[in-house]
């Protein structure tokens, strides 16, 4: 099972080049989905004007400076998650952040009929399970809310359309992949394009921003301007309990 290419097998009802199309089509969804966000939001006009700012009243950074800053923001920021604090939320941000990575690689290999035996098939499986296994973890006994204010998990909001989407998508596509009904097909069909769809709306851009945010974060400290950065709290107490908590998780 874990190394048959489900894809393969619903090439008797549905034609490759619909899969394939739908799968371009996603891909399409999240590009003009991202670009909407930032005229929208205005997200990069504003990196790009506080970036401007932040240079003309910096000390200089040379090029070989800059290129180690970004080699750290690639490693650190990016590749090992370090903006997070708490290791469980950064072990399970890691094990959804790569499991996509690899289940979505995966998937367009296989509709695209890549040909390595059964390698695809199985990173398909590997990954989906990283997502289940970092997504219901933080969804459970990670999320601020549900661990240090004590709500209910099944409390929703539009901010959590994109870890909800990406769970019901994942696990979905591995429930139709296990039993082969094809009422879960579709279940998993929709639920990915709400997924890929929702980018406007979603979380899903922040991934593409914040490589950008974590690199200007490094340059102003090397610079000393630290800007759009706000002076730390000397005393965290006087905030409250509730602060605390949250800073714990």
């Amino acid at each position: 099972m874990l190394a048959i290419n489900p894809f393969a097998a619903l090439s008797a009802s549905i034609a490759p080049a619909v899969m394939q199309a739908y799968v371009i089509l996603m891909i399409v969804l999240v590009a003009a989905g991202t670009l909407f966000d930032m005229v929208h939001k205005g997200s990069a006009k504003y990196f790009f004007q506080n970036w401007r700012r932040s240079r003309g009243k910096a000390q200089q950074v040379s090029g070989g400076e800059l290129a180690s800053i970004a080699v750290q923001t690639a490693v650190v920021d990016v590749l090992a998650s370090g903006e997070f604090c708490n290791m469980r939320r950064r072990i399970a941000h890691l094990l959804t952040m790569y499991g996509f990575v690899i289940h979505a690689v995966a998937t367009i290999a296989m509709v695209f009929g890549a040909s390595t035996g059964d390698l695809w098939p199985r990173l398909w499986w590997i990954g989906g399970l990283m997502v289940l296994a970092g997504g219901y973890w933080f969804w459970f006994f990670i999320r601020v809310d549900v661990a240090a204010e004590g709500s209910s998990p099944f409390r929703l909001m539009r901010a959590d359309l994109f870890v909800v989407s990406l769970l019901a998508s994942v696990t979905l596509g591995l429930a139709w992949a296990w039993f082969g009904s094809m009422i879960l097909f579709w279940l998993y069909i929709i639920a990915s394009t709400v997924l890929f769809g929702s980018v406007p709306w979603s979380k899903f851009a922040h991934m593409f921003f914040k490589p950008a945010a974590a690199f200007e974060k490094r340059v102003s400290n090397a610079n000393g301007t630290r800007a759009n950065l706000p002076a730390p709290a000397d005393k965290p107490e006087q905030f409250g309990t509730r602060v605390k908590h949250a800073r714990n998780y």
